[in-house]
């Protein structure tokens, strides 16, 4: 989740050719026949079912060298394991991280500050995600203090959460090593608690996302850092489950319509998302359309979407999602109704 430069003060926007399909209701019989014929439980069976490219070329062809230490070592962090719930009433006085409960392999770092935060994951993020920058390098301090400057950002508030895939903070890592970037404290940091984790190993798959404290500034609210922790959380499901990743790439490809995509797309760029990174843009769309329904933070308004079409879509994906537990995590849609109506 990031900001956009000159955001309106009334609502936080949180940075961060397909198939065409004829009409609505044939796009969303398209998915619901999937689901009635039971594709779901054999994630692997259906051809079109399948593990989606890397986030980009140049960050895929980045090999990934680690030096690896030969004996083992004490546990530098502590992690704890924790639900949805548990890590949203946290309170961090530094750093705390968690695994999910509800998925182990997405973790939660849990910062008391943004700009420790955007120490530890700005540049990461310009790496990763950011239009207009190199993917196949990691920016100097320099570079990237030019790159938030340029977007009208600080380092607090150049993004308020962030995720990632093992694979891409593992290449971030291969990248800074290659081209000899001295990196800083809180990267380095998360270097060694990623060599903790086995993160590096070749196929690890796992997402990593990041939420600030309640406060961490006035715009923290507590009911902000809940719809920053939703929406990053699917994310990490996305990077942690190859079947729910392949569920979300036919719900933009056969459910969303042509003209819905587009307006997606548009608003995504405008949040300064890289538009050739495909896999991104779907990722964006699910986590924004589905999970965040803070209208402080995104209304369907925004991409020229009636509410009655976004709780379609909503129920249309919820029906057979392949990740329980998000499903059952989610308010009912009246509540969602009645926040978007205030």
């Amino acid at each position: 989740m990031k900001r956009a430069a000159g955001q309106d003060d009334s609502t936080i926007k949180l940075k961060r050719p397909l198939a065409s399909v004829s009409a609505r209701r044939r796009s969303s019989l398209v998915l619901w026949g999937w689901v009635a014929a039971g594709a779901v439980a054999g994630a692997g069976a259906a051809g079109w079912m399948v593990w989606p490219r890397a986030p980009v070329a140049a960050i895929a062809s980045i090999p990934v060298v680690v030096d690896l230490p030969t004996a083992p070592r004490p546990k530098e962090f502590s992690i704890e394991t924790a639900s949805e719930a548990q890590i949203r009433g946290n309170v961090s006085t530094g750093l705390t991280i968690f695994r999910l409960a509800e998925n182990t392999n997405v973790m939660v770092l849990d910062f008391s500050e943004l700009r420790e935060q955007g120490l530890m994951f700005n540049r990461l993020g310009a790496f990763a995600e950011k239009a207009g920058i190199p993917h196949d390098r990691v920016l100097t301090d320099g570079e990237l203090e030019q790159a938030i400057r340029r977007g009208g950002d600080t380092p607090e508030t150049y993004y308020y959460g962030h995720d990632y895939s093992a694979s891409t903070v593992a290449r971030f890592f291969a990248a800074a090593d290659r081209d000899r970037i001295v990196l800083n404290q809180q990267e380095e940091s998360l270097r060694r608690l990623m060599l903790q984790e086995g993160w590096f190993a070749e196929g690890k798959e796992a997402g990593l996302i990041s939420v600030p404290r309640a406060g961490a500034d006035a715009r923290v609210t507590p009911d902000a850092r809940a719809t920053i922790l939703h929406h990053e959380l699917s994310h990490g499901e996305y990077f942690s489950n190859r079947a729910y990743a392949a569920y979300v790439h036919q719900f933009w490809v056969s459910v969303l319509t042509p003209k819905e995509r587009d307006a997606m797309r548009r608003y995504l760029v405008a949040e300064d998302y890289d538009p050739n990174l495909e896999e991104l843009i779907e990722n964006e769309a699910q986590a924004y359309l589905i999970f965040t329904y803070n209208p402080l933070f995104f209304a369907p308004s925004m991409v020229g979407m009636t509410e009655a079409r976004r709780v379609e879509l909503r129920t249309i994906f919820l029906r057979a999602v392949p990740a329980p537990w998000i499903r059952e995590s989610l308010p009912p849609q009246p509540a969602i109704a009645r926040a978007a109506a205030h």
